[in-house]
Parts: C-alpha cells; structure tokens; sequence
C-alpha cells in the first residue's frame, strides 16, 4: 500500500451505469470512519475501485490517497472494479449487474457462467441467458470455473479451429495453434497427427442431441460435372515396377501415396459430397495446400530433369533414367 497524489489518478470506465452517487460521496467525506484504500492500475494511474472514496478525499481537502496498485490489462481492471463493487461499498444496481455481465462475457469468454456471476453478483442461469444473447464466433471452446479449473465447452469446435489454422498455416507451432484455437498443445498435436493420416479430427463420430430427427443432407452442388478425364494409373504402373523406387523406404512411401491419390475424376467428386457444408472452408484450404505442395514437386523435379543431360534423352516421350 502507498499514498499516491490524487492529481495523478484518472477515473472513468466504472461498471456503474448512472455514474457516481453525490449523496454517497458526501457521506463519505462527512464520516469520521477511515477511508479503505483504493485500488489503481499501474498502467494508466486509473481507479478500479474507490471513485467515490477518491470524490470524498477531495472534499476533505486531501492532497493525497492510500492506494493498493495492480498491473493488469484494461479488461481484467474491469474484472477488479465489478468484483469489488458486488462486495462492498455503494451496491450495484441490477442494470449495472447485468451490463457488466454482459461486457465479461465477451471480454473473457473463457470464463464459466458460475465464474461470471461470482463475479458480477447474478444467478448463473442469468448469465448463461446473456451468454446466449451475445454469444459470437471469438467464444472459446474451454471456460474457466469458480475453482480455476479449465472445462471444454464443445470439444469438437476446437479441433476444427485447430484444424483450420494448421490448414492455414502448416509451419504454425503446436503453442501457436493451441493458443489461437483455446485448446491445449496435446489435443494440437492429436489434431496434425489426425489431419497428416486422414483420420477424423475430433476422433468419434458427433452425436445428435437428444430427441433430434436425423437430418438428411440436402445436394449443395447443382448443374453438370465435367467429365473425368485421363485415368493416372497408366503413369503410374511403370514405378510399381521399378525397383530402384521399391527398394527404398522413402520411394514405396511415394508409392502409397501416388496410389491413394490415383482415383478418378468423379471419385474426387464423389469424396466433395461427404464434405459437410460447415467443413467446405477448412477442405479447401487443405486440398489448396497439397496442391501447391505437389505444384511445388513437379517444379523441382522439372528444374532437375532440365538441368541434368543424362536425364532428358527423350525428345518425343518422358526422358528416360540413364542406364
């Protein structure tokens, strides 16, 4: 605790709606009962709590005021001001209660229902209907309880977002996608396992709320599909056979992968129907990043052939390995 001159505390962004109360204030100044410190953010000098004690200490013609500092963020200050408002001093007003629930939600979405009304002084069905008033796309999947501990909210949705920030960015540490997808780094290394082997993402199959007809997907493409083209399995027959590919770990785990991408055209059309209509952005992220990466193969392996002579023997067909 330390004094602070009052000419240097700033005031505003007060959970009370109204402002301050002149008559409270002046009861305060009036009382002959010691002032509380207040409590200031270091960062910006500004009063989390004690506005009113701040007011009456002028009116006694202080200079200066007993004062507890902290140094948190702008939306944890708040935090600080509505906990310490709902526990002494001039009560909030319903209103006030139900705002600040409000702001809490969105400014700490990870925080539990029963968290926020701890805080706020509201029932928790109350801020779980607020919640749901406000609720947007930056709501984490995971919320923090009254007892600190972390609670998934819909395990499924933060495994799509991991999903498509891996998609978005592969290079992306598993801090960094657990961090922007509110997941922890284990269930962020699951998810890239899961994507690299083509495995569910969320590791079962979603379950339907109960009492929910079974809904039928509805065709999301219309109009005529152009014809598949050439099948690749012609070009691809020679390096089954070739032995200097088989004999090398690295060349059969080409082999596997050639293979299970050798389909035809409309199998790759068929495998675009099972995309749900929610995951659309996600698989096409993921098909446009294979697709550059083998762009980017057949580049290298272009480069190659042009620069080495022994490979570009053939002028008519495919240059030939030299013998």
């Amino acid at each position: 605790m330390t004094d602070i001159p009052i000419t240097l505390l700033q005031f505003g962004d007060s959970p009370r709606l109204a402002g301050q109360d002149k008559k409270y204030t002046e009861q305060l100044a009036e009382s002959e009962t010691p002032l509380p410190p207040i409590l200031v953010n270091r960062r910006t000098m500004q009063v989390v709590d004690g506005t009113h004690r701040v007011l009456a200490a002028i009116l006694r013609g202080w200079e200066t005021i007993p004062a507890r500092l902290v140094d948190v963020s702008r939306n944890d200050a708040f935090l600080l001001a509505v906990e310490a408002n709902t526990q002494h001093g001039l009560p909030l007003s319903q209103a006030d209660r139900r705002a600040a629930a409000a702001r809490l939600v969105t400014s700490h979405p990870h925080m539990s229902d029963r968290a926020i009304a701890r805080v706020s002084g509201l029932g928790a069905k109350s801020v779980a209907a607020i919640r749901r008033s406000t609720v947007s796309e930056s709501q984490l999947n995971a919320r923090v309880g009254r007892d600190g501990r972390v609670r998934p909210v819909d395990r499924a949705a933060g495994r799509q977002r991991a999903a498509e920030v891996i998609a978005q960015n592969p290079e992306a540490s598993l801090r960094e996608v657990a961090r922007l997808a509110g997941i922890s780094p284990a269930t962020a290394s699951d998810v890239r396992k899961r994507l690299l082997s083509g495995e569910n993402i969320v590791g079962e199959p979603s379950r339907p709320a109960a009492g929910a007809a079974p809904s039928t997907p509805e065709p999301r493409r219309d109009g005529p599909r152009e014809q598949p083209g050439e099948h690749p399995a012609s070009l691809l027959e020679p390096l089954l056979h070739d032995p200097a590919v088989r004999s090398a770990e690295l060349g059969r785990r080409l082999l596997r992968l050639l293979q299970f991408n050798v389909i035809g055209g409309h199998k790759w059309f068929e495998l675009a129907e099972a995309v749900p209509a929610h995951c659309d952005a996600l698989v096409i992220a993921l098909a446009r990043q294979n697709a550059g990466t083998w762009l980017e193969i057949a580049q290298a392996l272009d480069e190659r052939v042009v620069q080495s002579p022994s490979l570009s023997r053939g002028q008519d067909g495919p240059p030939t390995p030299a013998g």
